[in-house]
Formats: structure tokens, C-alpha cells, sequence
């Protein structure tokens, strides 16, 4: 069904990202690939001056280990990329760079800040040039 597919993950929510990887590898074709995506998000100057100058490379070191294990545990071939900035920027960055023809994000339970779809899901879903799956989690 899909050539290349972008699977988002946000390290804090693990257990999310592995049901959307799962989820990645029934729709791909033969010869297909996943990317899993975490976004590494910048941190202000004005908070960066009070934090470990390492913080940054701990955090994608972190993520470049999880993601690594996700994928030995899974069994499921897929490609890692650490993104950095906004996350919705970054994922819709990655899926042009990569020429994806779908994303799926995983959404979690809303409230009444984002009502419809997390705020992220929200932005790659109304920005995205690809089909979008809002994988809706509890």
C-alpha cells in the first residue's frame, strides 16, 4: 500500500510509538521502509544558560537507544532519524525530505486545549503534502 512511511515517536510515550510502528508495518509495501522520527525539541536561550551543555546530546543519544531497542524487540526493519526544532515542523520536514507517502501520528486523548487531535497531529494533519493517519490512543 505505502513505499515509505514516517512514524513520529515521542520517546516519553513509547508504548504509543510502538502500536503506530506496529501499525506502519501492516500498510507498507515489499521493499517498502519505515522511518522512525523523534524530534529532539530546541530549548530556549534564556533556559539553555541554567542547563547541562549535554542535555541535548543525552536527549537524542536516549532516543537513538530506544528507538534501536523498539525495533531489535519488534523484529521490524526501519530506518531512525532524530529531529530537532518544532515537532510538527520537523515531522512534516522529514516526510518532504524523504518523499513519504504517509505519516502516521500517534494522538492522544485530548482536552480542552486541543480538543479534535493532539496539537501536533493537528498541524501535520492540516500541513501535510502525504496521507496522514491519526492513529487515536487512550
Amino acid at each position: 500500500m505505502y513505499k515509505k512511511i514516517i512514524v513520529p515517536i515521542e520517546i516519553g510515550a513509547l508504548d504509543r510509538g510502538e502500536k503506530a510502528f506496529r501499525k506502519a508495518s501492516t500498510l507498507l509495501d515489499t521493499g517498502g521502509e519505515i522511518i522512525l522520527l523523534n524530534v529532539v525539541e530546541d530549548v530556549p536561550t534564556y533556559v539553555a544558560i541554567d542547563l547541562p551543555a549535554e542535555l541535548i546530546q543525552n536527549a537524542i543519544d536516549d532516543a537513538q537507544e530506544k528507538l534501536g531497542m523498539l525495533i531489535r524487540t519488534s523484529g521490524i526493519p526501519a530506518l531512525i532519524e532524530i529531529g530537532h526544532g518544532r515537532p510538527a515542523h520537523s515531522i512534516l520536514a522529514a516526510a518532504e525530505a524523504h518523499d513519504a507517502d504517509l505519516i502516521i501520528v500517534a494522538s492522544h486523548t485530548p482536552d480542552f486545549s486541543n480538543y479534535f487531535i493532539g496539537a501536533t497531529a493537528d498541524r501535520v494533519v492540516r500541513h501535510a503534502k502525504c496521507s496522514v493517519l491519526v492513529d487515536r490512543q487512550r
